[in-house]
């Protein structure tokens, strides 16, 4: 937010969220991570971004997540061209997406409770306003008898549905997601699944990166695939 309290990037009518053109990235002075790189996400889209290790999907998600630049290209935002944008903008940007990355980010001085309530907090909203829907959420990733718990305590799956709560807590407009159900049993990823299905139901954007076919399979949605940098795209699952 701005300091008058106004959001400079109110929600857009418009049905595109994320906009790539011919996007090209690279590291330094390396070789180019993703080459020509066009796609669109649609506002209410389901889409599933596959493809082997090394083939750029988290550089991808990164992109997406206004995290590192592109080195050539176009790459909008919520219909906003974010290379034209000063710095000082891009976060008003980023509290619209909601993001899983496979390093978690907890807080560690914060219980489990506190650290997926935190975009709530930082939106200015009082406990009392979300302390049962954070309690709820909780206890919908397994981790009711963790609520009080801090990260240091959890095994690396359950920090991972820490992260996937704080992700999804306030329903962002857009939610990215990189291996959220790799370090979980398969009942559980299927209810993350169904977590994640729920929040697209309710009109957010979800791009979930998965080497999981299993999972992709489960839904009639799109999938879009790296290899060597370049991007593909099919309607739905083979």
């Amino acid at each position: 937010m701005t300091e008058t309290g106004v959001n400079p990037f109110p929600q857009s009518e418009s049905e595109v969220i994320v906009r790539f053109e011919s996007v090209g990235m690279r590291y330094g002075r390396g070789p180019e991570i993703l080459k020509d790189v066009s796609f669109q996400l649609d506002r209410g889209s389901f889409t599933f971004l596959t493809g082997p290790s090394g083939a750029g999907k988290t550089s991808l998600l990164r992109l997406i997540h206004m995290a590192h630049k592109a080195s050539r290209g176009v790459i909008e935002h919520f219909g906003h061209d974010t290379a034209a944008l000063h710095r000082k903008e891009l976060p008003d940007l980023r509290r619209r997406v909601g993001v899983v990355f496979q390093d978690f980010r907890m807080l560690n001085h914060l219980s489990v409770f506190e650290n997926i309530a935190l975009p709530l907090r930082v939106a200015g909203q009082k406990r009392s306003d979300y302390a049962e829907d954070v309690a709820e959420l909780v206890n919908w990733v397994g981790l009711a008898h963790h609520m009080d718990s801090l990260p240091a305590t959890l095994s690396g799956g359950e920090q991972q549905r820490v992260a996937i709560a704080r992700a999804v807590v306030n329903q962002p407009e857009l939610l990215i997601a990189d291996e959220p159900t790799g370090n979980v049993d398969p009942d559980m990823a299927r209810r993350l699944l169904r977590l994640f299905v729920e929040l697209n139901r309710l009109g957010t954007t979800v791009l979930i990166a998965t080497h999981d076919l299993t999972l992709v399979r489960a839904l009639d949605a799109p999938v879009m695939s790296l290899a060597d940098g370049r991007l593909t795209y099919r309607e739905r699952a083979a």
